[in-house]
């Protein structure tokens, strides 16, 4: 059986480590690059992972999303705030007959691009993974790393078609786990998104610096319990265990720099809207509020607004 072929549109911490993963293995991979393009057509990528260093030449790679040619899979790992240019990046990629599996954070992600491309060549996953891009075509994965994802519609061709994916992502050594319900897989990730990212730029520290201090811990394991609630309310049925593993989980790992932090400490927008904004409104959807959650995204966007203002002044 023949491999599928895959485009990377956003080839930065998870999009450029996953496609490298899947060139080395040898699958047909093309990636979309701007800001360091010429690198990467020059020298490849820098791969450094807890899976095991390893450089990779030769690489195909595009400036322009247009010149991409399709691929039976594209791979989205763009932050959501880029979503609004998704109409011209992706059609090239997909062609007639490519699926588009969404490896961004939040949730909604795939109602909203269904809208554009079509239910049936939507798949959904969350990354559980410290990876950063630290330089030109270098990106530093420390720890973790497994992929949960499955089809936006659970058709019988598509949940085939997603153990297909599935088995071609393990065997190139990139832990991957099929599901049928992306609902809980997506609250099941907020679970640590919503307090982890949102509290390390709040409170400007690493996960380390948080779980190392009791108070932080106790406000980190409220707002868990309100996603938990949140989720529950809107059909995902996650243990009531999660809310401690969660915590037991991030005590456990490297210590690590959230992208929401890297992305306000560099001076771009954070994805506030997808992770925050999105689960707020639907747990009020459903009847459940999440005061010390809301208190939280008000305060980050405030952070960013002030951000912004000064980054104007510049």
């Amino acid at each position: 059986m023949s491999k599928l072929s895959y485009a990377i549109i956003g080839s930065g911490a998870v999009g450029g480590l996953y496609g490298a993963m899947l060139a080395r293995a040898g699958h047909d991979v093309h990636f979309l690059c701007r800001s360091d393009y010429e690198h990467i057509r020059q020298h490849g990528w820098n791969i450094e992972s807890h899976w095991g260093d390893f450089q990779l030449t030769d690489v195909n790679v595009y400036r322009s999303a247009d010149d991409l040619p399709p691929c039976d899979v594209t791979i989205l790992a763009l932050k959501t705030v880029k979503n609004h240019l998704l109409s011209g990046l992706l059609p090239k990629p997909m062609g007639q007959s490519g699926v588009v599996l969404v490896l961004q954070n939040g949730l909604g992600v795939e109602a909203s691009l269904s809208e554009h491309v079509g239910v049936e060549r939507v798949f959904g996953g969350c990354c559980f993974l410290c990876s950063n891009k630290v330089g030109p075509g270098h990106i530093r994965h420390i720890d973790y790393g497994r992929i949960v994802f499955g089809p936006y519609s659970n058709s019988d061709a598509r949940l085939d078609l997603a153990a297909k994916i599935g088995d071609e992502l393990n065997a190139a050594g990139i832990e991957a786990q099929c599901s049928d319900d992306l609902n809980l897989v997506r609250w099941r990730k907020l679970m640590w998104n919503i307090p982890f990212n949102g509290l390390s730029v709040a409170l400007d520290a690493s996960t380390d610096k948080m779980i190392g201090d009791d108070n932080c811990v106790d406000l980190v394991r409220d707002i868990i319990t309100e996603v938990h609630r949140a989720a529950t309310a809107c059909g995902a049925t996650i243990d009531a265990s999660w809310i401690e593993k969660t915590i037991d989980h991030t005590r456990s790992m490297v210590p690590y720099d959230s992208s929401m932090r890297l992305d306000f400490l560099a001076g771009r927008e954070m994805e506030l809207q997808a992770i925050l904004a999105n689960p707020i409104a639907a747990a009020k959807r459903a009847g459940v509020s999440m005061p010390k959650t809301e208190m939280l995204y008000q305060t980050l966007r405030f952070m960013q607004n002030r951000s912004n203002k000064e980054g104007s002044k510049k």
